[in-house]
This record gives structure tokens, sequence and C-alpha cells, in this order.
């Protein structure tokens, strides 16, 4: 589906040059939700700007479907946009459109018939919950629900791909979840393709089935969510679920380090005698019995006769 092979990117100023990519090398397969996790500065955004040719790679490929779009130009790249959706951090809405008319901006880009484009875009509000929204202005709803318009917006050319740039950044951690919740079931029921940036673990861990971890614009490990996590290979990474926990890197390793003693279990028929011994080590007064031990075994036994 997509593929980025040996991927680079330098941007020059005047004070030099700054490569944000080096040597990319990734596939995503069709029906993923593959997430791309660093922290600021990592090269994320850069990256999944490069699948759509909003930036162009300094050197290096992006085929997609098979076919290299590197060089796509004028109603090629307009096309190939057509097939890729986007959903940014602050939503991007025009503020002097309803949402409706927002969902069906797109449309009107492609010169739809306006009975058209407005059933499409109805179907989209009523996809996302927003079904009785329509008539609303982007400023009369909350940061989750304008990040739904963006979502159903960026379905309305029936994508085969979306990309999420921080998408749930700005919203509080009920809100992120509904969204991420929406995105997967996106992902299920249309069969939409998903690349989600972020810098958040817990965004990572709860939609993508696959994750890339980005560091000073190099990929330092990569594959399923549950291993590259469970099993970290790289400081990056290790550095990355640190910061999820609120330790610092030394404090993690610590941690993963540190020694503990096996108990070995013991037979419950055991167990069971030396409960028995307890309550009547207490029931004759020997102080080493102590309610501690006699009220749950009491319990155990049927209680207080």
């Amino acid at each position: 589906m997509i593929r980025l092979e040996h991927l680079s990117k330098t941007y020059s100023g005047r004070t030099g040059t700054h490569q944000a990519l080096r040597g990319i090398d990734l596939h995503i397969e069709a029906g993923d939700v593959f997430g791309i996790i660093g922290q600021s500065g990592a090269g994320k955004s850069t990256l999944v700007r490069c699948i759509n040719l909003l930036e162009r790679p300094t050197e290096g490929r992006v085929l997609i479907d098979g076919k290299d779009v590197t060089a796509y130009r004028g109603k090629e790249l307009a096309k190939l946009r057509e097939s890729i959706g986007m959903i940014f951090q602050n939503f991007s809405l025009f503020q002097q459109r309803t949402v409706l008319r927002n969902v069906m901006f797109p449309l009107e880009l492609r010169h739809t018939n306006k009975r058209e484009a407005e059933s499409r875009a109805l179907e989209l509000l009523k996809l996302v919950g927003l079904a009785d929204k329509g008539d609303r202005y982007p400023v009369q709803l909350s940061g989750g629900q304008q990040q739904r318009v963006a979502i159903a917006r960026a379905l309305a050319n029936n994508p085969k791909i979306m990309l999420c740039d921080e998408a749930t950044s700005a919203l509080d951690t009920m809100t992120t979840h509904a969204i991420l919740n929406l995105l997967r079931d996106i992902n299920r029921e249309l069969g939409v393709t998903m690349v989600v940036i972020t810098h958040s673990l817990s965004v990572a861990q709860q939609v993508c089935n696959k994750v890339a971890v980005l560091d000073e614009g190099i990929i330092v490990e990569q594959g399923a969510t549950a291993e590259v996590f469970g099993n970290p290979q790289s400081e990056a990474t290790r550095r990355l679920i640190a910061a999820d926990k609120g330790l610092s890197l030394d404090e993690y390793v610590a941690a993963q380090h540190k020694p503990y003693m096996e108990v070995p279990e013991t037979p419950a028929s055991v167990l069971a005698a030396g409960a028995v011994n307890a309550v009547g080590s207490v029931e004759a007064g020997n102080p080493a019995g102590t309610a501690a031990i006699l009220d749950p075994v009491r319990e155990a036994k049927g209680g207080d006769k």
C-alpha cells in the first residue's frame, strides 16, 4: 500500500542545512493503522507530509499501491491527494462555513453535483455522530465535535488512506479516547489505511496495530505495537516508555532490572491445616493468634455460629 524507500529530507536556510529525515525505509500494508511515534522534533510530521507530497523528499521514493508517485505533478498529484485524507491537530475548519458545507468542500472542489455532495456530507456526519449538527458553525462546537467534522471532511472523497497528524493532541483524555475509537471503527468498517502521527504512547497502544519509532529523523525500531512497547530494543523507545510512566530513563531501566525473589506456591492442604491451627491458637488464648487471622478463616468456615 505505502512504501517509503531510502527517504531523506533536508531543509536549507540561512544558518545552514537540517536533515529532518535520514534513509527512511517503511512499508505500511493495506488496512493497517500504523503509528509513527517519537518526541517533538523527531521528524514525524515531515514524514507524513512526504506521503502526500506536501513535502518533496530530497532523496528516495514514495510508492502508493506499487506506483512511484514521487515525481507526480499537476493532475496526477491532484488525483493522488484525492485518495489521501488528512486530519490535523488544529482541525483546520472554515469558520465561515456551516458544518455541512465544511464536509462538502472537497466535493465542491471536484465540481460534484450539489445534491449529491450534500447527500454524501449528511451521510458522513451521521457516521461520525453529528447528524444533527449540519447547520451549526465550528465555533458552536466542542473540540471533539470539530475533530469529528474534520474526520468527516477527510472521508468525503472516499480515500484509501488517512493521515492523522497529532489529531488528538488538543483534546482532553475522554474526548481523545472517543476520537480514537471512531478512527478504529472507520478503519474496520471502511477499510481505510491509517497513518497516525503521535508523541503519545497511550494513543499508539489504543489504536495502532503496528508502530515505527522515529528519533532524530531515523526509524530506530518498528513492528507490532505490543512487541515494540513490550520488548523495546532502542534507547529512544525506552525513553518514550519511561516518559509515559513519569520516570527518567535511568529510573525505568533500573525498574526493569530490579531483582525479585520467587516464592514457591504452598499446597492448598498445607494452607488449610495452618489456618485451622491458627484458629485453635487464637481460641485457646494464644497471643500469637490475631483477629486478622481469625476473621477471614471463620468466614471461610461459614462464620460464627
